[in-house]
């Protein structure tokens, strides 16, 4: 009887949102959501959460850069957003001399703040376009209608584009393409680094506490947005003044306890909740697997040459944080998966909603259907990844790869575009150049080579390359014959000789091309790659597209009532997600609480050690406790990280974490081992987002780093 009642609840809870989950359209919260965030500590209307004519919630938060969340924090555009996410302008900013990296960084004058390459872009309105999509797809196969909706897309975007001001439009699947919303957003193209913690204090515990608790990282960083006189978005230029915003988030020193409600504002990158079995296998049985393998070892490869070297470290530390977060993340996924069964409750709610089916013509065939799409991938799924994260694991092999474009123009003897494509290869060069470290690099080009080798099935492999290989380097289960062909690639390229390069630029020829070892090498895996298994990849997504979007639409008719609480899965736009600060029991007799403290870090330290060394100042002023106004009274300590029940992802970094008065009360910044399935199944019980506090972040601006100007220019909120 037990087990009856178990598997009833997990199919229902597909239906519906338990417990903390959800991520939630801020312009679409049901009431019941709404009720429920009030019942849970909300202070505010939904018109302060979100609104299109009077300033909200909203207007403080923004996509920071590529993939990530960030908030503005002050009447002049000041911006909070993680360590992490702030890491690639902190790393171009810094050098061998003026390490910011290592060494952290703060504007003490507006006049100090260094430019970046970053955007950030800000939501003015939200859109349901589902009519208009639907009518320009109305009457096409699936096939022609995944062909036809960019252009739909645009059609639609088209009418909200405005260059002059910063606007675009973009339009994002909901529900598997049961519903479509258009994004508005405005653009802002000036923006500064202002400050960041030492590196030690912004990633203090590196990979070995990434994705634990306790945490006791200050994962923060500070920019700026600027505009132009007028409030335009413009480039940069020294006329450029800071950005009044529409909203900025006060900051709250009260500080939290057990129980409090948190909500999070952001940018979750990607979820996929309503994956079926077949996903849920192919993931844990191939996916997972391979891509671990493959980057533990360029991690391993990448750390040796770090640690030898500042520079080389500096030069690799982007990469190899980006490698390293998803590699750790992905054996969790994995391991989370199989603890909880996710395979085993798919299968049942699969089971239901097929029993539901029979005579229904729309889909009785749907699971049928997905087992003949996984059965004609799967034997072609670990090649794909050995390619994208085994032979292009190597930087050279990936620049290298980018050549077929020039190549292919050279084949078509059109000057115009052979220069162009010549022109681009020599820009793409420079910066593969500035980037590589050619120790690290040609110990993975000949690991991931020999791994392909012994991992994917020889009938895949590309023809003929393997057997030159042997021929001219020796026995190919020898490591020292893929070291040895290493060895020439690099010593013969002409992609790393400028006098060759250069020559050849000036006056590309194809034969020159396709001789050289690295494109030779990348050519072949990548051109096998695409001629026969990346045509199998598209047929495989767009079926899956195809019977997706039936499925979700058939669970939403099975059971109307349960549709309109569902949430559409993550897909980088924004959402609120809420909660409570909470501890928690991750196995049986542990206890962890919701906060860790300076206490923890000092028995963590280990002065010289590569993750949890600190600098001698913050250690002196924590022995000392010298914390002033950013204390935890209750515990008096620093409290440095807390937890919360927020649903959030990848994308969520740098998101706000907001009290229930609309007040900043720290920053999200990662999720917890014990439910790092939670892109595929949340867990009610144990899901938990790592959250910065805020009276660290001001600490360590203020006492660590002496910027009491920007201290200043917050909003502080004491009671």
């Amino acid at each position: 009887m037990k087990k009856m009642i178990v598997t009833l609840v997990l199919i229902t809870s597909l239906l519906r949102a338990s417990a903390d989950e959800g991520m939630w359209l801020p312009m679409l919260l049901g009431q019941q959501v709404y009720d429920n965030m009030v019942k849970k500590g909300l202070k505010l209307t939904k018109e302060q959460l979100y609104s299109i004519n009077k300033s909200s919630l909203k207007d403080a938060i923004l996509i920071f850069g590529r993939g990530c969340t960030g908030e503005l924090v002050s009447n002049q555009g000041l911006i909070f957003t993680n360590h992490h996410c702030g890491y690639e302008a902190i790393t171009n900013a810094s050098s061998v001399e003026h390490n910011y990296l290592r060494d952290g960084f703060y504007a003490y004058n507006k006049d100090q703040e260094i430019q970046s390459q970053l955007t950030v872009q800000f939501l003015d309105r939200i859109v349901d376009v589902t009519k208009e999509v639907e009518a320009g797809v109305k009457g096409l196969s699936w096939n022609d209608r995944v062909a036809k909706l960019p252009d739909v897309f645009k059609s639609i975007t088209d009418k909200v584009l405005d260059k002059e001001n910063g606007l675009a439009g973009k339009v994002y699947s909901m529900f598997k393409g049961n519903q479509y919303i258009m994004y508005v957003y405005k653009t802002y193209r000036d923006i500064r680094l202002v400050g960041a913690p030492p590196e030690s204090v912004g990633k203090f515990g590196g990979d070995t506490d990434n994705w634990e608790w306790p945490r006791h990282t200050g994962d923060f960083s500070i920019f700026r947005v600027y505009a132009d006189k007028s409030g335009k978005p413009a480039d940069y230029s020294l006329n450029n003044v800071p950005l009044k915003p529409k909203h900025f988030l006060p900051v709250s020193i009260k500080g939290i306890k057990d129980g409090d409600f948190a909500m999070i504002y952001g940018y979750p990158g990607g979820t996929n909740r309503y994956e079926t079995s077949y996903g849920i296998k192919l993931k844990n049985d191939i996916e997972n697997p391979s891509l671990v393998n493959l980057r533990d070892v360029r991690l391993k490869l990448m750390h040796e040459q770090m640690i030898k070297d500042p520079a080389v470290k500096l030069k690799l530390a982007d990469t190899y944080a980006t490698v390293a977060n998803y590699w750790k993340f992905f054996d969790g996924e994995t391991k989370q998966l199989k603890k909880f069964h996710t395979y085993e409750e798919k299968q049942a709610f699969e089971n239901g909603f097929a029993k539901w089916a029979k005579g229904k013509p729309e889909y009785e065939n749907i699971f049928t259907e997905y087992e003949k799409n996984y059965e004609a991938w799967t034997p072609y799924s670990k090649h794909r990844q050995y390619i994208n994260e085994g032979i292009m694991g190597s930087a050279l092999a990936a620049y290298a790869s980018s050549l077929i474009a020039l190549e292919s123009a050279l084949t078509k003897s059109d000057a115009s575009e052979i220069k162009k494509a010549a022109d681009a290869a020599t820009a793409a060069r420079k910066t593969y150049l500035v980037d590589a470290d050619r120790p690290s690099d040609e110990k993975i080009l000949a690991a991931t080579c020999m791994m392909f080798y012994n991992d994917i099935d020889k009938s895949q492999h590309p023809a003929g390359f393997y057997e030159k290989l042997k021929e001219n380097y020796g026995d190919l289960n020898e490591e020292a014959t893929y070291k040895k062909w290493a060895k020439d690639v690099f010593d013969k390229t002409i992609i790393l000789n400028d006098d060759k390069w250069n020559a050849f630029a000036a006056s590309p020829d194809v034969a020159t091309l396709q001789a050289d070892p690295a494109f030779m090498y990348a050519a072949a895996f990548v051109k096998n790659y695409n001629d026969k298994y990346a045509p199998l990849y598209t047929a495989f997504i767009i079926k899956n597209a195809e019977l997706g979007r039936s499925y979700l639409k058939g669970v939403m008719e099975k059971n109307p009532v349960a549709a309109k609480k569902m949430y559409p899965d993550a897909n980088f736009s924004m959402r609120v997600s809420y909660g409570n600060v909470k501890s928690y029991n991750p196995r049986d007799a542990v206890h962890y609480d919701y906060v860790c403290t300076g206490k923890g870090i000092l028995e963590k330290y280990v002065a010289g050690d590569y993750e949890f060394d600190l600098p001698a100042k913050q250690i002196e002023l924590m022995k000392k406790k010298d914390y002033g106004q950013y204390i935890d009274k209750g515990r008096k300590d620093l409290v440095i990280n807390f937890i919360t029940t927020n649903d959030i992802t990848g994308g969520n970094s740098g998101s706000p974490v907001i009290d229930g008065n609309g007040n900043l009360i720290g920053l999200a910044f990662d999720g917890n081992y014990e439910a790092l399935s939670h892109k595929i199944a949340f867990d009610k019980d144990l899901n938990r987002t790592i959250c910065v506090d805020i009276r660290y972040v001001l600490w360590c601006i203020d006492k660590l780093g002496g910027a009491k100007n920007l201290i200043n220019e917050l909003t502080l909120v004491r009671n």
